[in-house]
């Protein structure tokens, strides 16, 4: 593929040199190979060719400020010259792939060999008609009425369902897929960016950037093609998923203006011109070389790695890279992870032999969930294939004793075909258990259930972009969530204002401000701010104006228009490309700073940030006249106490904004940013409110009833932060809980040398409600350490929420990372899980909701599923050990396979949820699958179905007054008997399907039942079928029709079911200690599995014992200690108090943690 498409370009391209494209002064390959440039070549490259980027930008037809003018015949024209910005994803998997793929099935391929064998000895007319006596009563019966030309239809019967199975199967997977593809280019066309067209700056979806746009590139950005910087300020890009250097490039567009798509903005903003688009980007051309098209999304997620097979790099980088990719991939759904295969190809040795464990891992879904059934699946089905080979050992053994032994028969040639045919017979009775004993819907069930899930996620504004995160989320036991934006509306105002020495608790009239302290403040704001940032009018009469852009600016801008100015006019009077110097702002600087050139020759810089950080490296402020006076660290440390802090308690953002002069020569050093950004002049204190979302502190208290511990973890100070976590519940006055800042957090955490220490966070984490002040690595860290903590007995769950660049790491270790569709930057949206797409924190409350219905759709099935199972493999295994025959035959068992898997899952697995979810606590990720509840649901609903069925098998003759279908000879026809015993199963089956929609021991097994349409239509339909099967089966189903009354009785039988379920809810669990280790017995071995699943890096099963054992011992030797100490103590006396305030001091940090040898003293004792 790779081949093909880059010599379709390339004869495009010699096409288009002919008549140099169209028009445009430059073709296709010129920029290709001018965006292979790099650095100061590159300069020199575009100055000489090009006569500068404004050359070139006249050359490809567009204007540095006005961008395109956007006429649809020149669009279409580049279109057709340059190319689109896409690069084709790969194909779908075909249907007939799919039903390959499900053919392949192991069960499923015996039983083909079985039916076709079957099929063939049934056509086989034994040779010497004359002599059948001889083979004894093997033979009896085969004749009756020519039915032994009907021999042929159970082998075609068997065949037939298979396909039934195989088309099912395939079918989810196919619909599966088509809605994975349909969450894509969802996801691809949230992403937009910011391009000039005709003068106005719109938000373009990134497949329809051309070359010669013009791109507004800001922090956070991902960039979506190759472009030139026409101009930048303060440009840092990480491209390290083009070469894999970590470290951050400057970009200028003197020195380095070469921009490349798939690279992250870290710092800065700026404007570039597109050179090249979609395949002919730089990673685009890699893709292409790869021939791996892959799906976009998958595209993004690869290609750091694509890249890194195109240049192999320096050896250690690489590897770290690699496993950035890895563990990506692991969170793409199985799709995606086959998808990265292809790639390793062209890697070196060492580490292709990393890359085998790693991708083995990446192959599996990361899912807890996935995890555990799979276990489970496989232990049922060891079960199932010993229970089907002593199945089949016993028919065969009693039909030869039967046969040889006890009547004497000798072997006879032409008999043979008839015994092997009895023999295929045996065979089939006992793939058909090991048919009924594999749940293969067990995995079916998930898929359904997540993807059903993730189809209404996207109503309730979550964008799941890897299914598993969706089950995750259902048992989060800690939320990390940001404040601005998340917590609040993101709609910033200015409230109060210190200015001219007077704090306002309102805006004032400008006419009470001296008009030299007004300009100065409308100028630092105005042109001190990213040009991008806007207030324009309402969309609609009496709204509120729209706010474009950072939401810090626009309350700062607010402040501006408030005080009766237009900022516009001032940006105007100095445009963005006379801006002298502009330090942006970053998470290290934590402010701005714009310097302009005054008329006179000399600078002014103006700076703003937070106000503690911006009145540090103040030395004057602004007197009530508007001149400068002398600003001294106890005036600092008064301002803080009567103005910054009151504006924080009311839950403000306080903003210092400052200027400084600079004389024209000799000209500062600019680059020497500490000397720069200090001895500034304070112009004022703006209080910024951004309020609570009316709906949070709602959706936190649910979070807390649900078991969930809310976080804040903010940039704000720690006042502000204090007083919103008041506001939205996450704190209560009076309760016991830290809220921290990061350097003190740093300061409990870090031992002597600086190291984070597991024990140290420990101590901190289960009372931190809220972490202010706190950097990128604070957030990491604190989810790190709560993730790796072994302080409770569940591992935590922890979902993270983000919006920022330097948020990914968090995001990406986090156990569910939400990104925020609406403020979110691309950066943090790749690291993501879940996309939020209205920004807001009550839609992660629908998230555990659905997360934790997923849980419990899988439960359900799995409580009809085994019960199922049980009953079908007993039935049918003393069934053929006491009748030679099993009551329920192949296509039989077929059929209630297929009720039972597939549309047992889909009604199931389609439970709407409800409010009643979050009432409980998280189940943790080693609870065993199958809950105390649900194996007594199990075991009593199997005990009823076999005391039925076996009631039927013996004395149903009597009862219903029939002839007895037991040791019915081969190939005889259907008997009534054996009908309604299957009759009477499936209807079991379909109201224990009733049943088993509760599994907490419910009483009312309806409640909700209508809302689930889905659940309704398909027992209404199996029941359907199942009245065809029984009344015009005939010989396939081996069913013989039956009258009113027999179905009547076979249907009360089924109900009775719902009767029963009633009087099992009834006894209770305590009741029952057995069935405790019962649930506990599949899950034994669980951990390890899971621990792989989680990180490589984790310990090892016989690591954590050890580990275990370690912390008894050291539980016991504190024990010893204590005593000791108890006993000293009282000998001295004095030391008791100190002792005894020692001890206070450490239980409160933790009771019973052996990691802390604190003294537990009981005084009383």
């Amino acid at each position: 593929m790779g081949d093909m498409t880059n010599s379709d370009f390339y004869t495009k391209n010699q096409r288009n040199d002919s008549n140099h494209e169209g028009g445009f002064g430059c073709s296709l390959m010129e920029l290709r190979s001018l965006m292979e440039l790099r650095g100061t070549e590159a300069v020199v490259k575009i100055q000489e060719d090009y006569g500068g980027t404004e050359g070139l930008c006249q050359r490809l037809k567009t204007s540095p400020t006005e961008g395109l003018a956007g006429l649809a015949t020149d669009l279409d024209k580049r279109k057709e010259v340059f190319g689109r910005n896409l690069i084709p994803p790969k194909k779908p998997k075909t249907f007939l792939q799919l039903v390959w793929e499900a053919l392949q099935d192991v069960t499923l391929i015996i039983l083909e060999i079985a039916a076709l064998i079957s099929l063939g000895l049934s056509f086989y007319q034994p040779p010497g008609e004359g002599n059948t006596d001889a083979c004894g009563d093997a033979k009896a019966g085969a004749e009756d009425e020519g039915e032994s030309e009907a021999g042929w239809i159970e082998g075609a019967a068997i065949l037939l369902s298979v396909v039934c199975v195989v088309l099912v199967t395939a079918f989810n997977d196919w619909s599966k897929e088509k809605q994975f593809r349909g969450l894509q280019s969802r996801i691809e066309q949230e992403q937009k960016f910011q391009v000039v067209r005709g003068g106005q700056v719109i938000q373009l979806p990134v497949a329809d950037i051309l070359v010669g746009d013009i791109a507004q590139i800001k922090y956070g950005d991902l960039l979506p093609a190759d472009g030139v910087l026409i101009q930048g300020n303060d440009l840092k890009i990480d491209e390290s998923s083009l070469t894999g250097e970590s470290d951050h490039v400057r970009k200028a567009a003197d020195k380095d203006p070469m921009l490349l798509s798939g690279t992250h903005v870290m710092e800065g903003s700026g404007r570039m011109v597109v050179t090249a688009v979609g395949v002919n980007s730089q990673s685009g051309i890699i893709f292409t070389l790869l021939g791996a098209g892959g799906e976009e999304e998958e595209k993004k997620e690869k290609k750091g790695q694509a890249l890194e097979d195109g240049h192999p790099l320096p050896g250690k980088m690489q590897d770290g890279n690699m496993e950035n990719n890895q563990t990506k991939v692991k969170k793409q759904d199985g799709a995606a992870a086959m998808e990265m295969q292809p790639l390793k190809s062209a890697e070196g040795g060492e580490t292709e032999e990393k890359e085998k464990k790693k991708t083995s891992v990446s192959k599996k879904e990361k899912s807890v969930l996935q995890g555990k059934l799979t276990k489970l699946a496989v232990q049922i089905g060891k079960a199932g294939l010993v229970m089907s080979a002593i199945t089949v050992i016993i028919l065969v053994l009693y039909f030869a004793i039967d046969t040889f032994v006890r009547q004497k028969r000798p072997w006879l040639t032409e008999c043979t075909p008839i015994y092997i045919q009895y023999f295929v017979k045996f065979f089939i009775i006992g793939v058909t258990v090991l048919v009924v004993a594999v749940p293969e819907g067990l995995p079916l069930a998930v898929t359904i259930s997540l993807a059903y899930s993730v189809k209404k996620m996207m109503k309730d504004n979550n964008l799941v972009r890897h299914l598993d995160a969706c089950e995750t989320m259902g048992n989060a036991t800690a939320i990390c969530s940001d404040k601005t934006g998340t917590l609040t509306t993101n709609r910033m105002t200015a409230v109060q204002v210190y200015v001219a020495d007077v704090h306002y608790k309102t805006i004032p009239e400008p006419t009470s401000l001296p008009s030299k302290t007004l300009d100065i403040l409308v100028n630092a704001i105005s042109l001190n701010s990213a040009y991008t940032t806007k207030i324009l009018p309402a969309d609609k009469e009496g709204g509120l104006p729209k706010q474009v852009g950072n939401k810090t600016e626009c309350g700062l801008l607010g402040l501006v228009l408030d005080l009766k100015r237009d900022y516009q006019t001032i940006r105007n009077q100095i445009p963005e490309e006379k801006l002298y110097k502009v330090y942006t702002f970053n998470s290290v600087r934590k402010s701005m700073s714009t310097v302009i050139k005054l008329p006179d020759g000399s600078f002014r810089m103006y700076s703003k940030g937070a106000s503690e950080i911006i009145l540090k490296k103040c030395s004057r402020i602004l007197s009530e006249v508007g001149e400068p006076r002398v600003f001294r660290p106890r005036d600092r440390d008064e301002m803080v106490k009567k103005v910054i802090e009151p504006m924080a308690c009311d839950g403000l953002r306080t903003i210092c904004v400052g200027y400084r002069d600079f004389p024209k020569d000799p000209e500062p050093n600019w680059e020497d940013e500490n000397n720069i950004l200090t001895d500034l002049t304070a112009i004022c204190v703006v209080g910024i409110e951004d309020p609570v979302r009316p709906e949070v502190p709602d959706a936190i208290q649910k979070c807390q009833r649900a078991g969930i511990t809310v976080r804040m973890v903010t940039g704000d100070n720690i006042n502000t932060a204090r007083a919103i976590a008041i506001k939205c519940g996450i704190i209560h006055p009076g309760e016991d809980f830290l809220c921290i800042d990061g350097k003190e957090f740093n300061r409990r955490i870090r031992n002597e040398k600086g190291e984070v220490e597991q024990e140290r966070i420990d101590k901190v984490w289960p009372k931190l409600r809220v972490l202010a002040r706190s950097s990128p690595t604070d957030k990491h860290t604190l989810v790190k350490g709560i993730i790796d903590s072994t302080l409770v007995d569940q591992r935590q769950v922890v979902a993270v929420t983000g919006d920022g660049t330097n948020d990914g790491p968090a995001l990406k270790k986090a156990d569910v990372g939400f990104a925020m569709g609406i403020a979110g930057t691309d950066v943090a949206k790749e690291a993501s899980d879940i996309i939020l797409t209205d920004d807001n924190f009550s839609s992660i409350v629908k998230a555990v909701m659905w997360g934790r219905n997923v849980y419990d759709s899988i439960s359900k099935f799995l409580q009809f599923q085994l019960t199922v199972n049980v009953v079908a493999v007993i039935v049918a295994f003393t069934g053929a050990c006491i009748t030679q025959d099993s009551p329920l035959k192949a296509v039989q068992m077929l059929w209630v396979n297929l009720i039972m898997d597939t549309f047992a899952s889909l009604a199931l697995a389609t439970e709407p949820p409800t409010e009643s979810l979050l009432m409980r606590k998280p189940y943790g990720r080693n609870k065993p699958l199958i809950s105390s509840t649900m194996t007594k649901n199990i075991l009593g609903h199997g005990v009823y179905q076999l005391v039925i069925i076996f009631s039927l098998l013996f004395v149903g003759e009597q009862i219903f007054d029939i002839d007895s279908g037991r040791n019915a000879p081969l190939h005889s026809p259907p008997s009534e008997h054996y009908t309604i015993i299957f009759n009477t199963f499936v209807m079991m089956q379909l109201f224990n399907e009733i049943n088993a929609r509760k599994i907490h021991g419910e009483r009312n097994v309806f409640d909700g039942i209508f809302r689930n349409p889905i659940f309704c239509s398909i027992v209404v339909g199996t029941f359907a079928i199942q009245i065809v099967i029984v009344q015009f089966g005939g010989k396939p189903f081996s069913c013989s029709p039956l009258d009113l009354e027999k179905w009547m009785w076979c249907v009360f039988l089924g109900m009775g079911e719902l009767v029963w379920g009633q009087v099992i809810s009834t006894i209770p669990n305590s009741k029952l200690r057995f069935l405790r280790g019962a649930g506990q017995l599949t899950q034994k071995d669980e951990m390890p599995e899971e621990e792989m699943n989680e990180d490589q890096e984790e310990i090892d099963h016989a690591e954590r014992e050890l580990r275990r054992g370690q912390i008894l011992w050291f539980r016991g030797l504190n024990r010893i200690q204590t005593q000791i100490e108890v006993v000293n103590t009282f000998k001295s006396g004095t030391a008791f108090q100190g002792a005894l305030r020692r001890q206070s001091s450490t239980t409160s940090q933790n009771q019973d943690s052996a990691k802390n040898p604190g003294l537990r003293v009981q005084p009383t004792k």
